[in-house]
């Protein structure tokens, strides 16, 4: 028989909860991101093209963009907990609009740092992986699970959409051109993020999808005081950077990072251009690993709940670094080595996330996930910015990228090393979670 309090929920869920519509803007958002982060892999010949800029240069500004996206995670939350989600995404793809709207503009290797390099990572990492998350808590009871991972899919669609189509307006039409077009995508998202995003459920009069009758429609309580949470986000880096366990864990992901955002995604492009591929079908072969990281990535969160996470851990990372040292090879035995490559890489990209999240929630407990893993997720970045650096500088003086390759191979054998000394569960740190609630604004 079916109750009162059963009869009123199915009823809510068959009408329209807004909250979806706060999920389809929120993933437009992180898509128009994530496809302004794809340009960067097309820019870099076209600039060495035309303002003799060498691969150093162009991957120092790069390097930095990916290390600001990293270290602004940790204080995203912060800002959206003390201005609103709202107001944070705006002034993000305003400023990633004006940065990149500008870069067509630039003539010195300086405004390419301070316009893609600190500009256009600022604005990325206000809406990185904080943003989902954020979204996802605040919005949903039920269907949380899915909805975190179509947000942790967005920068791989982003991938998948814009690269092949930005690689064939730099050909056809110039990088200008290029982006101006994903200048013009950040101002018309954030116009609707302006118009139709909100910060919470009970602004609109509703409670969480999923939420039962009890959950009161109101703002959280605010009784006692509250943390500032910028102290928090610094005071956890201080007590992690005192376990061993999150050294092994910032530092393995370090090497995911380095290996994917850092090599793979900034370039695979030119290495594959020098190997008599166009760049077209080089950003094509990106594309490919973005829709095969989809999939990966999917497949990976099922086997987190089911298997343990540093096993994963160990068998994805030994296999990427066979798979990086298999690429100098795949080159020379043609187009059937180099599509294997695309589709075991693409499996592997993102893999790594789940299982990760799984045992930084195991290690320092689930209530402290985001803090922590947004330290970890900055030391991913932070890999990934040395390698984008790395690689094109060792490019200008050894001419190929075989060492950046093997090194990168050889990396990842090292990371699935420190997994193995990742302690369990058992171990876990049971330091109390000071609460954070939000600032009325």
């Amino acid at each position: 028989m079916t109750t009162r309090v059963e009869t009123r929920a199915l009823e809510s869920r068959s009408r329209f909860h807004y909250a979806w519509a706060i999920a389809a803007i929120t993933f437009l958002a992180l898509l128009a991101s994530a496809g302004i982060g794809s340009t960067r892999a097309v820019l870099v010949l076209p600039l060495e093209r035309e303002f003799g800029w060498d691969r150093a240069t162009i991957s120092l500004a790069l390097s930095i963009n990916l290390l600001l996206f990293g270290l602004c995670g940790p204080f995203a939350g912060a800002l959206m907990i003390r201005f609103g989600v709202r107001r944070v995404m705006v002034s993000a793809l305003t400023t990633l609009a004006v940065a990149v709207g500008l870069s067509m503009f630039m003539q010195s290797a300086w405004q390419l740092v301070a316009l893609w390099g600190v500009l256009v990572g600022v604005g990325s990492g206000a809406m990185a992986l904080v943003l989902g998350a954020t979204v996802a808590t605040r919005w949903f009871v039920e269907r949380r699970g899915l909805v975190t991972g179509l947000f942790a899919a967005s920068t791989a669609t982003g991938q998948l959409v814009f690269l092949p189509f930005q690689a064939a307006v730099v050909e056809y039409a110039g990088w200008r051109t290029a982006i101006a077009i994903v200048a013009g995508v950040a101002v018309v998202v954030a116009g609707l993020v302006a118009v139709f995003m909100r910060d919470h459920p009970w602004q609109i009069g509703l409670r969480p999808y999923g939420a039962p009758d009890s959950v009161p429609i109101a703002p959280p309580g605010s009784a006692g005081p509250v943390s500032n949470p910028f102290r928090m986000t610094v005071s956890t880096l201080g007590e992690g950077v005192r376990t061993r366990d999150f050294w092994l864990l910032a530092g393995s992901f370090a090497v995911c990072g380095a290996t994917t955002v850092g090599l793979i995604s900034v370039h695979l492009i030119p290495a594959s251009v020098e190997h008599g591929l166009t760049e077209v079908t080089a950003a094509g072969m990106l594309a490919a690993m973005g829709l095969f990281d989809i999939l990966g990535t999917t497949i990976s969160g099922w086997l987190s709940d089911r298997v343990d996470a540093k096993k994963l851990l160990v068998w994805y990372y030994s296999l990427r670094g066979l798979a990086l040292l298999f690429l100098p090879a795949a080159y020379d035995l043609g187009v059937p080595a180099l599509a294997g490559f695309v589709v075991f890489y693409g499996l592997d990209w993102v893999a790594t996330v789940p299982p990760t999240v799984r045992l930084v929630a195991d290690r320092f407990g689930k209530e402290r996930v985001g803090p922590f893993f947004g330290w970890v997720f900055a030391a991913h970045q932070f890999g990934g910015s040395l390698a984008a650096f790395g690689a094109g500088a060792a490019h200008t003086f050894l001419g190929n990228y075989l060492v950046a390759f093997v090194v990168a191979g050889l990396l990842c054998l090292i990371a699935a090393g420190l997994v193995i000394g990742i302690s369990g569960p058992a171990q876990r740190i049971q330091a109390p979670a000071r609460p954070l609630e939000p600032v009325p604004a």
